[in-house]
């Protein structure tokens, strides 16, 4: 969390995601701009900037400057652009934008640490050792530069991670280093900069999916064990052909609910050209909507939109038959996105009703049904309250495992073979919670330990070189699996020295890979890969193991 200093030194609206706990929401008039309902709401609404037009365009700062109280560099903190040579760092687009933050009371979110795009050549045909060294040193030097600086209050340290179907990208991190430079890099980030709020960012898992599901379970483990993720970044490149992602609203809080702060970081909503009003009517609702869905959730600090005006989007290249997807058009006229984002945030900008300070009676003790090895039903007796009771937190001990507006909540990614023992805390809308609930435990069941007739394995080489090689194996499953594990057995002369998104056994030449902590549990038709590093004693072509 970004420290108390970092926050109040650019201003207390700027930055009331850190300090709406303890400061009342103030009104906004309905004319304002957009970031003053948003600072109004305890939220912020950010842009992305490009350093060509802020530098040359007057409507394009003035719209910047205006209308935001958060801004991420499109493009000028990448890697390319920062380091294009080893232990070369440029540093004026990325300095542009903070000074022109600065000077009118926004936040910077930094973007990006750790990317398989637009990073340069010289990084991609680096070893393991030395690709290593060159990401904490590029952490070391990019984040450390901003560390004292109390507009920068955040970074993207790792993006998109993961594929379409929620595997772990084959990025060249990822072929080097396995799963391991995620970890690496968000402790790199916490070194280089203590105070900022650091993030893991991703596209296509706004909805509760296959690929939002892999994420949850990594950000999950990555907690677990201490690595210093303590944000989480939908980016929310959507379009109106492909319909809006299912129960957002719902995802955004099982994230929240993991102790994470939530954000919708690159939002823009684009559109088969041309524009039609029908097209741009459809398009508003999709802004409004993501906008609800992070006003409905308390630990979503905010939204930005990738760009504003269509005169500098990034779709009409990258999809040809596609564009209009910002709130402004290319003439800088605001469109119905732009009134949609801004009727969502003027909505509800009343404070709360400072005169109430009764709390709500004490809920029943929650009661648990439905156990299985990943997952259970509580219910409990409902708390009242002089006005009304707006919600529930259901905790372990003193983490957040789920909210609810109801008495009752289904808790998903539980771990098999684990006591939790949990109670209720009820809420009312001026902020006042009830006495905590009694506890209760319950304890979920161990689950399969294999894949069973159900999964298939299936191995693959995907490198070779003298003397050692690279193995992949991907697990696919007709029923859902909730864990899983396979054994590849070599002949004489093999050895696996290093594996990622697995466990590892050995007996001899048989290799036993069984699931990591978050990727475990795979749906009906889904899959899972996992990968390693072998030795063997031969030349040519490694010999194919034996899958059992």
């Amino acid at each position: 969390m970004p420290s108390l200093r970092r926050a109040i030194s650019i201003g207390a609206l700027a930055v009331l995601p850190i300090l709406a706990a303890v400061l009342p929401a103030l009104p906004a008039h309905a004319d304002q701009p957009l970031r003053a309902h948003a600072e109004a709401r305890g939220k912020f609404i950010g842009t992305a900037l490009s350093t060509s037009p802020l530098a040359n365009e007057t409507a394009y700062r003035n719209i910047a400057a205006t209308e935001f109280n958060q801004i991420t560099p499109e493009n000028a903190m990448k890697w390319d652009a920062t380091e294009p040579n080893q232990n070369q760092f440029n540093w004026s687009g990325a300095d542009a934008i903070v000074n022109f933050a600065t000077q009118n009371n926004q936040q910077i979110h930094g973007h990006t640490l750790v990317w398989h795009s637009q990073t340069p050549a010289w990084v991609q045909n680096l070893g393991a050792d030395a690709m290593r060294t060159a990401m904490r040193n590029h952490i070391a030097q990019v984040a450390g530069r901003y560390a004292s600086n109390p507009t920068l209050v955040s970074w993207d340290v790792v993006n998109e991670v993961f594929d379409d179907n929620g595997n772990m990208r084959n990025s060249f991190w990822y072929q080097r280093l396995g799963d391991t430079y995620i970890a690496d890099a968000f402790r790199a980030a916490k070194a280089a900069d203590p105070d900022a709020r650091l993030c893991i960012n991703d596209y296509n898992v706004e909805g509760i999916n296959a690929k939002s599901t892999a994420m949850y379970n990594l950000v999950r483990s990555l907690r677990a064990q201490n690595v210093p993720v303590d944000c989480v970044g939908f980016q929310g490149h959507l379009s109106t052909q492909y319909g809006f992602p299912s129960q957002v609203q719902q995802n955004v809080q099982r994230f929240a609910d993991l102790g994470v702060q939530v954000r919708f970081t690159e939002i823009d909503i684009r559109m088969l050209t041309p524009r039609t009003a029908a097209k741009d009517t459809q398009q508003a609702t999709y802004y409004r909507d993501i906008v609800n869905a992070c006003l409905a959730v308390t630990q979503c600090a905010g939204i930005t939109i990738w760009g504003f005006t269509d005169k500098y989007s990034w779709v009409p290249e990258t999809f040809p038959s596609e564009g209009a997807a910002l709130i402004y058009d290319e003439n800088y006229a605001q469109k119905p996105s732009y009134t949609a984002v801004h009727n969502a945030l003027a909505g509800g900008t009343n404070p709360p009703d400072p005169t109430d300070t009764t709390a709500p009676s004490r809920p029943g003790t929650p009661t648990a049904s439905a156990i299985t090895a990943t997952g259970a039903t509580l219910t409990w007796t409902a708390s009242t309250d002089n006005r009304a009771v707006t919600g529930y937190t259901l905790y372990r001990g003193t983490t957040q495992l789920a909210t609810s507006t109801t008495n009752t909540v289904t808790l998903t990614g539980l771990t098999p073979a684990t006591a939790y023992t949990v109670n209720v805390v009820a809420r009312d809308a001026a902020g006042n919670t009830s006495t905590a609930s009694p506890t209760t435990t319950f304890t979920t069941p161990a689950g399969p330990t294999n894949p069973g007739t159900g999964c298939t394995p299936t191995y693959r080489t995907t490198n070779t070189w003298q003397g050692g090689f690279q193995g992949e194996v991907t697990i696919r499953c007709t029923s859902a699996a909730t864990t899983w594990r396979t054994t590849l057995t070599y002949p004489t002369g093999v050895n696996v020295t290093q594996n990622w998104s697995s466990t590892l056994t050995t007996n001899g030449t048989a290799f036993t890979f069984a699931n990591a902590p978050w990727n475990g549990t795979i749906p009906a038709g889904g899959t899972t890969t996992f990968g390693f590093i072998g030795s063997w004693n031969g030349t040519g072509t490694p010999p194919t193991p034996t899958l059992s």
